[in-house]
């Protein structure tokens, strides 16, 4: 039984991989996360802190306002619960990256900022990215890096065509 279970298991996973190299999607996710992978790991080893920087942190980045947001709207973008964005906040607020100030609207709301040194660790994160595809550009050359930025920007206007 042991023998079967392993033949069917192993022809699926052929299958699975199979599919997967032909969907371009899905080659693009995981270059994704591998690449965020590293640039994190890059910025964790340049900037030795108490709290690591870990991905679900840098989830909330590109949805944090720089006027401010409320935990529950930022919850909302996310699409996790209040408490867990709380916790990352928390962590966050330790180490320097963003603040809570009392809502001018309604003064028993917080709103979640950058804070100074927040905004320098962001352009030093896209410094970093940079860095990042400077090596890729030795790797696969100026002409290709350039085609997929065109590539990927247009990609971009595509999902946020769909997604409004």
């Amino acid at each position: 039984m042991t023998q079967v279970f392993s033949m069917v298991t192993r022809s699926f996973k052929n299958k699975l991989e199979v599919k997967k190299q032909e969907s371009g999607i899905q080659v693009l996710l995981k270059t994704a996360r591998l690449a965020g992978d590293l640039a994190l790991r890059r910025a964790n080893q340049q900037r030795k802190h108490t709290t690591p920087l870990r991905p679900s942190h840098t989830a909330l980045f590109p949805h944090i306002d720089f006027e401010g947001v409320r935990i529950t709207t930022l919850a909302e973008r996310v699409g996790i619960s209040k408490q867990a964005v709380s916790q990352l906040i928390g962590d966050l607020e330790q180490r320097g990256t963003v603040e809570l100030n009392a809502d001018p609207s309604d003064g028993r709301a917080k709103l979640v900022r950058y804070t100074k040194r927040g905004q320098r660790e962001l352009l030093e994160g896209l410094q970093l990215l940079r860095e990042i595809e400077l090596e890729i550009e030795q790797t696969i050359g100026d002409k290709k890096l350039r085609l997929f930025r065109k590539t990927l920007a247009e990609l971009l206007d595509y999902f946020e065509k769909e997604s409004a």
